[in-house]
């Protein structure tokens, strides 16, 4: 019954996330939304700053932490409506704060019990453990490794606090300034008056972050061939 306790904290934030999911809810920060209440938005931040930037870091901290598929939209919706000097700041607050929640709700979950793990389990954890900083660092900086799944795999691992932080900070930071950029290209693309559009894409505030994404998206290529190469010599 202890180690069944121990995954509520873990099922009530999954519970969670496929409950907003569900309820559309998310559909509010589409771009093609944002844009037609574009001066609604920005009359709302204004007027009321603060109150806009705490919602935002609490909506963001919820996604990450529930492990919603929704935090990139939140990202370029934050993008779009706070620019990308303050989108960056407030994004990566939540991100962080977010990603400790489930770190640690997951942690909780998996370090319940008396019984010892299977022996697959304890090798597994070794081979982390031999070296931790590089592989916690190779988790989060690569882009195809889903966030909420790399979170999770971090707690199973038993990666600590402060290196999970750490590279949750620091890859995170990397991911937003590209997501954010593109939020705040379309921001800058409906100010100057432009229809949310298929040529949108070619406006070079649009394409150049994601080209540096797809230019992520090759790490582990890289990171492969650079092994391969080390292991032929």
């Amino acid at each position: 019954m202890s180690r069944l306790r121990a995954f509520v904290p873990l099922l009530i934030l999954i519970a969670i996330g496929v409950a907003v999911g569900a309820s559309g809810m998310l559909q509010n920060l589409s771009p093609s939304h944002i844009m037609a209440e574009q001066a609604n938005w920005a009359r709302g931040i204004s007027e009321h700053p603060f109150l806009a930037y705490s919602i935002f870091v609490l909506v963001l901290t919820l996604s990450v932490a529930t492990a919603m598929p929704g935090p990139l939209f939140i990202i370029i919706a934050g993008g779009m409506l706070f620019g990308m000097g303050k989108a960056i700041g407030l994004s990566l607050a939540g991100e962080v704060l977010g990603s400790l929640i489930l770190f640690y709700a997951a942690r909780h979950a998996f370090g319940a019990g008396k019984r010892p793990p299977p022996k697959f389990v304890e090798r597994v954890r070794q081979g982390y453990q031999a070296n931790p900083v590089s592989y916690t660092l190779f988790l989060r900086f690569v882009p195809l490794f889903p966030f909420g799944g790399v979170t999770v795999a971090l707690a199973w691992l038993r990666c600590p606090a402060w290196l999970f932080t750490l590279a949750t900070a620091l890859g995170g930071l990397i991911m937003l300034v590209f997501e954010t950029a593109i939020g705040a290209g379309v921001g800058q693309s409906i100010a100057e008056g432009k229809e949310l559009a298929p040529d949108l894409i070619l406006q070079p505030h649009i394409w150049l972050p994601l080209v540096g994404l797809g230019l992520l998206a090759l790490i582990p290529v890289l990171i492969q061939k650079l092994r391969s190469n080390t292991s032929a010599e």
